[in-house]
């Protein structure tokens, strides 16, 4: 199947910027979306950014202008760069990856259960 490793998290001021980056390793499926999702205790997961296999985005409004998803399809690599942080960015954020649309999945919707294959996570702390 696939694996996914997040890296990158940290402690941060309000207003600063941190990247956060996701090894994918094993099976790669070609129409495969991936995605950013955050969860903070007591609180539902939430969709912040998607990106499908021909480089189309789709962000949440809370992080829309101060995020942005990229991948480096060579390295295997899915990237989240956040700009302008603020404390209610503080969450676990997760990488997700899924089988694509040839698998029946959907993309760019922000919905957790599109995906297929998760990480175990990176902590993102934001101060103010």
């Amino acid at each position: 199947q696939v694996q996914l490793v997040e890296s990158g998290g940290g402690s941060v001021q309000a207003g600063g910027s941190l990247r956060l980056s996701c090894a994918a390793s094993g099976y790669t499926y070609s129409s495969a979306c991936m995605g950013w999702f955050r969860q903070t205790p007591g609180k539902e997961r939430e969709g912040v950014a998607e990106i499908d296999s021909g480089g189309r985005t789709s962000y949440s409004d809370s992080v829309k202008g101060r995020f942005t998803i990229s991948k480096d399809s060579a390295k295997n690599t899915l990237y989240l760069a956040m700009n302008s942080l603020k404390p209610e960015d503080s969450a676990m954020y997760y990488c997700a990856s899924n089988k694509g649309r040839w698998a029946g999945r959907r993309c760019l919707h922000l919905v957790g259960d599109e995906y297929d294959f998760w990480g175990q996570g990176t902590q993102v702390t934001v101060s103010s």
